[in-house]
């Protein structure tokens, strides 16, 4: 389908961040010609309290608009990847963002250099730069990993080319790659797509689901060893940075922006490695429920329980989420109606448009979500996964200054997931059919398997793949599959058939792009669990605690924001009940069936 046959109704409206694109271009060259006023800065950062506040400020004046730029620019080449104009707008604004980073490398060095005792004294001078006290903390943290000026400068100039790998996945992934055709529960002949793979995984018609499953996976085979230069450019790329700037490890260096220590990631992969078993009495239920001699791979998505196939429009599924987050309160339920009634939402799949789903926007706008609708029981829990995300955006950015309205990768899945949780919620209250609460309790558990165990594999997997190349062992295609398929039989293999085509599915992972990120997924769904909790208690204090975290934004450390709503993620605690939860609606389900 073409974006011109699809209703303007179903569409964001990026016209909201600029209303043409020649508007665009003015700020374009605006941002081009003045990034030399904040060069001309350099040097004047410890100078006195005033010269440090007007850099601060003009850094921070020329980050939102080109932020406007940028965001414009990517969202509406996500529309379409093919379309060669914002190809270029992206690309410019890119090299911009590069250009920008390098001229302005000064500053890191600069603001580092300044001591506690000097910083303190600027405060004392000028009191609008307590407005700062945090940055200031976080950064005398971070000093020993900042270089000199003319390091810092390299770096810079160098990210563009450490983005190579990235940015070519993304073009391939999204605009080159051509999957084969295959035969529908009708026996009609479909185009597979991103989009519609996952519609093929969830179908009843085992014969579809496989050939959908080998289809994929014969389209990304056919470019493996360009897939595997490609990953392997990116973990270079990482491994680069993190000994560039002196950290011990890419984890180390990945984790440090958080705040996090390593213990937390790898406590994570323990824990859930730990319960494999529940994963095993879980695939078990799913082979006797399927009825299937040997259990596959491409058996796992289609759903356990048989219900009546129901397709969603987007209006019944924005009323089904609407209704799920009522525990949340009135404002934030006035907030979200805004979503669909302002054109936050791109709705549907259309050629060349990004594929997935995401929610993204800059200060000063309200956030936008990008969906590829299909109509299924899992669209419904996307569209409420990302209106979480859309949410704590619009809290903090209202909340905060711009300085601080960003919060981290660390906690951007919790507010994603408490939604989910408050919609299964919803789902199992308002029907009597068990056999639909059965099916609603399936799905919650295969969150429990996509969003904790999967995503804790992946994590191991960028862990060991990283720490093979610090030992510079070259990742060659085989590498990549042979780890990743071990790590698929020690996971699944106690009760599936690990078929060899799982071996390539780290080439079809965006997120392996963006390096330890995954993990952030499984501390989130924790976290959301006792969250959720806590909202649907009915204690408005934990609900406004859980309010005031999606108004923190970054004002601190994300644990210690977590800490502030009522979950501590130092410990393996919340991991520890997610997975004793996912073990006890296992045995609930068991029960239905």
């Amino acid at each position: 389908m073409k974006r011109n046959d699809i209703d303007s109704k179903y569409k964001w409206k990026l016209e909201d961040l600029y209303s043409d694109d020649d508007l665009w271009e003015r700020d374009f060259r605006e941002l081009s010609e003045g990034v030399s006023e904040i060069e001309e800065l350099k040097g004047t950062a410890s100078a006195s309290a005033d010269s440090l506040m007007n850099l601060l400020v003009k850094f921070e004046n020329f980050s939102k608009k080109f932020e406007k730029l940028f965001v414009y620019a990517r969202m509406r080449l996500d529309e379409d990847n093919g379309n060669a104009k914002y190809q270029d707008m992206a690309a410019r604004a890119e090299f911009l963002l590069a250009d920008f980073s390098a001229r302005t490398s000064f500053i890191e060095p600069e603001l580092s250099s300044i001591s506690e005792e000097e910083i303190n004294k600027f405060m004392s001078d000028n009191e609008a730069l307590r407005l700062y006290e945090f940055d200031f903390k976080e950064r005398l943290r971070r000093k020993k990993y900042v270089l000199s000026e003319k390091e810092e400068r390299i770096l810079a100039l160098a990210a563009e080319t450490c983005n190579a790998s990235a940015d070519a996945f993304r073009k391939f992934n999204n605009a080159d790659i051509k999957f084969p055709c295959i035969k529908n529960e009708q026996g009609e002949k479909v185009q597979l797509t991103h989009g519609s793979y996952a519609l093929f995984l969830d179908s009843k018609d085992r014969n579809v689901r496989k050939n959908a499953f080998k289809g994929i996976y014969s389209a990304y085979r056919a470019y493996q060893n360009t897939l595997a230069s490609m990953y392997s450019g990116q973990v270079k790329s990482d491994c680069f940075v993190a000994s560039s700037r002196g950290y011990e490890s890419c984890l180390v260096a990945s984790l440090d922006d958080d705040n996090i220590a390593a213990d937390v990631y790898n406590n994570l992969i323990d824990v859930v490695n730990a319960n494999i078993p529940a994963l095993t009495k879980y695939l078990k239920l799913r082979k006797k429920a399927l009825g299937v001699r040997s259990l596959h791979l491409y058996d796992l998505y289609t759903p356990m329980i048989e219900v009546p196939e129901k397709k969603y429009s987007f209006e019944e599924g924005w009323a089904l989420v609407k209704e799920a987050i009522k525990p949340m309160g009135e404002e934030y339920c006035n907030i979200a109606s805004r979503a669909f009634e302002e054109g936050w939402i791109d709705v549907y799949e259309t050629e060349g448009k990004t594929t997935g789903a995401y929610a993204w926007g800059c200060y000063g706008n309200h956030p936008y979500i990008l969906l590829n609708w299909q109509g299924t029981f899992d669209d419904v829990f996307t569209l409420a996964h990302e209106l979480g995300h859309a949410m704590h955006t619009y809290y903090s950015n209202s909340a905060q200054p711009y300085n601080y309205a960003g919060y981290k990768i660390f906690v951007a899945e919790v507010a994603s997931t408490v939604n989910e949780n408050l919609l299964v919620e919803y789902l199992m209250n308002n029907t009597d059919d068990e056999k639909e609460k059965a099916y609603i309790l399936n799905h919650y558990l295969e969150a429990f398997r996509l969003t904790i165990i999967r995503q804790t594999m992946f994590a191991e997997f960028e862990r060991d793949v990283h720490a093979m190349a610090e030992k510079g062992q070259p990742l060659t295609c085989k590498v990549l599959c042979d780890t990743y398929y071990a790590l698929n039989v020690k996971y699944f293999g106690a009760a599936a058939n690990v078929d060899r085509d799982i071996e390539l599915e780290w080439s079809r992972i965006p997120h392996f792009y963006t390096p330890f990120y995954v993990y952030k997924y499984a501390t989130g769904f924790s976290a959301a669990v006792v969250l959720a909790g806590n909202i649907l208690s009915g204690d408005s204090e934990k609900r406004e605690r859980y309010i005031d975290f999606l108004r923190s934004g970054g004002s601190d450390y994300p644990l210690e924001i977590l800490k502030k709503a009522g979950v501590d993620l130092t410990s393996s605690e919340p991991v520890e009940r997610a997975m004793k939860l996912f073990s006890e609606k296992i045995d609930q389900l068991g029960k239905y069936m």
